[in-house]
């Protein structure tokens, strides 16, 4: 079965590197542009996985991230945030709300790839 993941991003151009990428890797991808469409999103597309950028426009990824585990339908759900910030008490901040990890813009392709099939996984 294929896994689904979904980029929550509001910067095009990272939003098409990384769609290409992550398409290319074998999984399902879908896009939220802001924090609002991610939580839709999520509803209709059920993903595995999301990729979570933190600084957005109506709801940032910490205000999703919250959002989501304050779900119990989205237990399961597993959540990589992404940012420009990489501030300890950022990454500490997305930790305590739930993400499963937290990776520091820019980043290597393999690097992600590599995050995404260890979160997957675990």
């Amino acid at each position: 079965m294929v896994q689904k993941i979904l980029i929550v991003d509001d910067e095009p151009n990272i939003v098409i590197s990384l769609e290409f990428l992550i398409k290319k890797e074998g999984f399902a991808v879908a896009v939220a542009n802001d924090g609002e469409e991610a939580l839709s999103k999520v509803a209709e597309f059920a993903p595995d996985l999301i990729l979570l950028d933190v600084m957005m426009p109506k709801k940032s990824g910490f205000e999703v991230c919250e959002a989501l585990r304050a779900d119990p339908a989205q237990a399961g759900l597993k959540i990589i945030m992404l940012t420009a910030k990489g501030r300890d008490t950022e990454m500490a901040k997305g930790l305590a709300l739930g993400a499963d990890a937290y990776m520091t813009k820019p980043f290597s392709t393999k690097d992600l790839i590599g995050r995404i099939r260890d979160v997957l996984a675990a």
